[in-house]
């Protein structure tokens, strides 16, 4: 919902994947920064109308990203699609940093208005591998965002640390950023940023996507994870 700057950006990366995209905003006149020859639907009216839902196909969608200029437009319209047509994949854009908490509680994933925010909303909509939210040329050094596999949840910082043979910078609770220690235990919903070598980045990604316990506390598992991150394009 919203075919503004991110929005239309979104819905060409979208589909330049190969994904069928349908892309609401109440301004016909915004659709005009689509390509002319955007294969997915244009549908006009108010993103959070279930008709207008329905018309842009939301009973079939696999994920919603809400992304127009309005916070509270934007968090209805997500929460129609979750609670009334069960579309549980569902990305907030939020102006507002004091939102940003209320929101997440609500159980929505929210992006904040920076330059990077189209990137941001493609890597929760679709596991794209590891999530580089920062990459020093220089060094070849990078801060990732990971996916966690749920085994993961409650288990100490050491333990992530040794499987991956990476270094966890600080975790992201809520809107709040969280400095750690080894006896740092990960709760559901943290957002783990991680230092790790550019070259090693989908190794690691890979051993956090699978169970804790196959991955094993001497952090072999970032070795044997690189066959199958090439495999997967990561």
């Amino acid at each position: 919902m919203g075919c503004g700057r991110v929005g239309s950006s979104l819905a060409r990366e979208l589909t330049s994947m190969g994904h069928s995209v349908a892309i609401i905003d109440q301004d016909p006149e915004a659709f005009r920064k689509l390509p002319e020859d955007f294969p997915g639907q244009q549908v006009t009216g108010v993103g959070f109308d279930r008709e207008v839902l329905i018309r842009a196909s939301i009973e079939e969608a696999a994920g919603f990203a809400a992304v127009s200029s309005g916070d509270n437009s934007n968090i209805i319209a997500a929460r129609v699609a979750r609670e009334t047509f069960g579309v549980t994949n569902t990305v907030v854009r939020v102006y507002d940093p004091s939102r940003d908490a209320v929101f997440e509680r609500l159980g929505f994933d929210t992006v904040p208005t920076v330059r990077w925010t189209v990137d941001q909303v493609l890597h929760r909509l679709i596991p794209l591998g590891p999530h580089r939210v920062f990459n020093d040329p220089v060094t070849g050094i990078s801060l990732i965002e990971a996916d966690l596999d749920p085994s993961w949840y409650g288990r100490p910082v050491a333990a992530l640390e040794a499987a991956t043979q990476a270094r966890v910078g600080y975790l992201q609770r809520g809107s709040r950023g969280l400095m750690v220690n080894e006896e740092t235990i990960i709760q559901d919903g943290d957002i783990v940023k991680l230092v790790v070598p550019a070259e090693r980045a989908s190794g690691v990604q890979h051993v956090l996507m699978n169970n804790a316990d196959a991955a094993g506390a001497e952090g072999s598992g970032v070795k044997d994870a690189a066959g199958a991150a090439q495999k997967h394009g990561w």
